[in-house]
């Protein structure tokens, strides 16, 4: 028996808090693979998301807004992608920013604690 198309949107989609990240809500669309995830992220103007490092792979586009990553100021239609292990950040929203992540496997470490 074939699949079935699943449809999220802002309005159905279930927007979650970072207790440790505040500023920052994520939307889970998918689980692409254990572990992974393919979310939406909303970041107020002015929040930080610290250093950090994932072990595994991720991808990102910057739908709306504009962010600085590692000294790089990103705006609408950006994309980049980092490694696995790659120590990456800070994430500083310049204003509020909306982006969409694809990465293949757990969050990872952020702080001190990264890499």
């Amino acid at each position: 028996m074939p699949g079935q198309q699943t449809f999220s949107n802002a309005q159905t989609g279930q927007w979650l808090k970072i207790d440790f990240l505040p500023g920052v809500e994520l939307m889970p669309l998918a689980q692409p693979v254990p572990d992974g995830s393919i979310h939406r992220v909303r970041l107020s103007a002015g929040t930080t998301i610290p250093v950090h490092t994932h072990p595994a792979d991720e991808y990102v586009l910057v739908v709306s807004g504009t962010i600085e990553t590692g000294g790089t100021r990103c705006e609408a239609g950006t994309f980049w992608t980092t490694p696995a292990g790659t120590r990456q950040g800070p994430h500083v929203a310049i204003t509020y920013v909306e982006l969409l992540t694809v990465r293949l496997g757990a969050m990872g470490a952020f702080g001190d604690s990264a890499g």
